[in-house]
C-alpha cells in the first residue's frame, strides 16, 4: 500500500527522532517553531537524550521521551515502554547515526520522513519510508528546515526562542548586572582537538577587559576537562574573571547568555545556545566547517580556518572535502592566533555591538 504523503490535512501526532547533541537540538528549535505555528492542533513528542532534555523541555506544548544514549539495549526497552502501541501519522528523523536508526524501529509511525540517500548516512535510508529533496552543502540548521519543506509548511521567519523559569533569569541577573557590558566565554568542546589554548583564551581576555571595558565570565560544564581548562586560564590571565566552569545549569546559561554582550566559544552546545540567546558569537573554527555547523545568526563573527586546516593537514582545498569532513587533529586550532579574535572582538565594537543587552 502506497504511503499517503504529502498530507493533504495537518497530521494528528508527529514524533521528533533527535537525541543530540546540545548545538543539533538548538537546530531543531526553530523547525519545531515553524511546525507548531502550521499545525497548532498537532501532538508533537520529541525523543531526545537526557542531557539535552534538561534544556528542550523548556518548549511548551511538546511530550519529550528521553532516551540514555550509553545504555543501548536498556534504552530500547525504556523506549518501547515509554511509547507503548502509541501510533504516529509521522516521525521526523534527523540523526543520521545507526544508534537513533535502530530506536526508530520502536516508533510506530504511518510515514518515516528521513534524509535524501546522499545525506542519509549510516544507512538511514533503510529505516525510513520518504525522503526529503536532495539539497548540497547547507547549514544543519537549514538541512532541518528541509523537512519542513517537504512536508509542504510554508515558509515563516525563524523563531529561536526558549521561554526561561523566573529563577534562571534572576541567577544571570544577579551575575550580569544591568548595565554591565560582559563576555562570557565558553572554552571547551567535547571534541579536544576543537579547543583552544588556555594562555591564548588568556591574552584575549585580558584585551576585552583593558581595551574594550568588558567584565568576562567563563561558562561550561563540570567535566574535569572544563575544569582544568578554567583553572588554566584563571591562572593565565592577568586580569580578574569570574569562573562558573561546572556552576550553573543548562537554563542558567541560557538565562546568562541572554543578557551577555558577546559569547567567544569553540564548535560546541555553547556557541549554539549563544543563537538561541541572540548574542553576538566569536565563534572558534579549524577542525569544523562554519558554514555547515557555525553559530546560525553570527557566522560574519566567527573566524575561519577551516580552509587553512585543510591545505595544512589533508592537502585540499575545503571545497575538495565532503561537506560533514571535521580535520580534528592536534593543533588544528593553533592555526587561530588571538589577534584573530581580537580583529573580531574589535569590528564588533566598531559596528556598535559591544554594549549592554540588560
Amino acid at each position: 500500500m502506497p504511503v499517503p504523503f504529502p498530507f493533504t490535512t495537518p497530521p494528528q501526532r508527529v514524533c521528533i527522532l533527535r537525541l543530540s547533541a546540545i548545538g543539533d537540538t538548538c537546530h531543531v528549535v526553530p523547525l519545531l517553531h515553524r511546525l507548531q505555528q502550521a499545525w497548532p492542533q498537532t501532538h508533537f513528542t520529541w525523543v531526545i537524550g537526557r542531557i539535552e532534555a534538561r534544556l528542550m523541555s523548556l518548549l511548551p506544548g511538546v511530550e519529550f521521551i528521553t532516551v540514555d544514549k550509553r545504555a543501548d539495549r536498556a534504552a530500547k526497552a525504556a523506549l518501547r515502554r515509554a511509547l507503548g502501541a502509541t501510533p504516529f501519522d509521522l516521525l521526523l528523523h534527523l540523526q543520521v547515526s545507526l544508534r537513533a536508526s535502530l530506536l526508530s524501529r520502536h516508533i510506530r509511525a504511518t510515514v518515516k520522513l528521513g534524509f535524501d540517500r546522499a545525506r542519509a548516512r549510516e544507512l538511514q535510508w533503510l529505516f525510513t519510508n520518504q525522503r526529503v529533496p536532495a539539497r548540497q552543502r547547507e547549514h544543519v540548521l537549514d538541512s532541518f528546515q528541509g523537512f519542513a519543506d517537504a512536508l509542504g509548511v510554508a515558509p515563516a521567519p525563524l523563531q529561536m526562542q526558549l521561554p526561561l523559569p523566573a529563577a534562571a533569569r534572576e541567577y544571570a541577573r544577579s551575575l550580569i548586572p544591568d548595565g554591565v557590558a560582559t563576555l562570557v566565554v565558553s572554552p571547551c568542546s567535547s571534541h579536544v582537538f576543537r579547543n583552544w589554548r588556555a594562555e591564548r583564551y588568556a591574552a584575549v581576555i585580558d584585551h576585552a577587559q583593558r581595551a574594550l571595558g568588558l567584565r568576562v565570565i567563563l561558562c561550561g560544564g563540570p567535566a574535569p576537562l572544563e575544569r582544568q581548562m578554567g583553572e588554566a586560564i584563571e591562572a593565565a590571565a592577568q586580569t580578574s574573571l569570574v569562573n562558573l566552569i561546572g556552576k550553573d545549569s543548562l537554563p542558567q546559561l541560557l538565562a546568562l547568555l541572554e543578557r551577555a554582550t558577546v559569547l567567544v566559544s569553540p564548535d560546541s552546545g555553547p556557541a549554539h545556545l549563544g543563537t538561541l540567546a541572540g548574542v553576538p558569537v566569536v565563534g572558534l573554527y579549524a577542525a569544523t566547517n562554519p558554514a555547515r555547523s557555525g553559530p546560525y545568526l553570527s557566522r560574519q563573527w566567527c573566524v575561519d580556518r577551516y580552509e587553512a586546516a585543510a591545505r595544512t593537514f589533508l592537502g585540499k582545498s575545503a571545497a575538495a572535502l565532503p561537506w560533514t569532513c571535521k580535520i580534528e587533529r592536534e593543533g588544528v586550532t593553533d592555526l587561530i592566533g588571538v589577534a584573530d579574535v581580537v580583529e573580531r572582538l574589535e569590528a564588533l565594537a566598531a559596528a556598535g555591538l559591544l554594549k549592554s543587552r540588560a
